[in-house]
């Protein structure tokens, strides 16, 4: 039976650290990179362990996302995966309804990249429906190719947020969103 755990990547030892890594380059195969695990560093990880194997994985890092021209203090959903061989035992719904109990007491809005809509809409997630920028500097770029795979979990005080409103992030190595 998995136990689901939280902690910072600050705690995490570098063998717990590894261990997660290994199994983003598993799930994902090729399609995982450097700069995807570096985006999942910095905040909080929640983890499944069946064992003393970590099973399946989301972390939680902070980003300020622009509503139209509102700045929301969100926690950015990053490196969900389970081990192939262990999906479809609702490990990835167990670490993401702690997921989404960190996001409601630490930040004002969840949001998430994803071309898996229906996993997050079954637990909540809402498919954002405005255009999406990235701000590089003063610049806003507007990126036409996230706009149906970003959702978000708004709650508190992003309760009422206008989901058809602009969406914008801050650029940063990689994959923006």
């Amino acid at each position: 039976m998995a136990v689901v755990t939280t902690f910072t990547t600050a705690d995490a030892s570098r063998r717990i650290l590894d261990q997660i890594r290994d199994l983003f380059f598993t799930a994902f195969d090729d399609s995982f990179t450097e700069h995807d695990w570096e985006h999942a560093l910095g905040g909080w990880h929640i983890v499944a362990v069946d064992g003393d194997e970590i099973v399946s994985h989301a972390a939680v890092v902070e980003r300020v996302l622009e509503v139209g021209n509102h700045p929301v203090r969100t926690g950015s959903v990053e490196g969900v995966a389970t081990y192939p061989s262990r999906q479809r035992e609702g490990l990835g719904t167990l670490v993401m309804v702690e997921t989404s109990y960190l996001l409601r007491t630490q930040f004002e809005m969840g949001a998430l990249a994803t071309s898996v809509r229906g996993f997050y809409e079954n637990l909540g997630w809402q498919r954002w429906r405005g255009p999406t920028y990235v701000r590089c500097g003063a610049e806003l770029v507007r990126t036409e190719d996230e706009d149906d795979g970003i959702m978000v979990m708004p709650f508190g005080s992003s309760e009422g947020i206008d989901l058809a409103s602009s969406l914008t992030c801050q650029s940063r190595v990689g994959d923006d969103w």
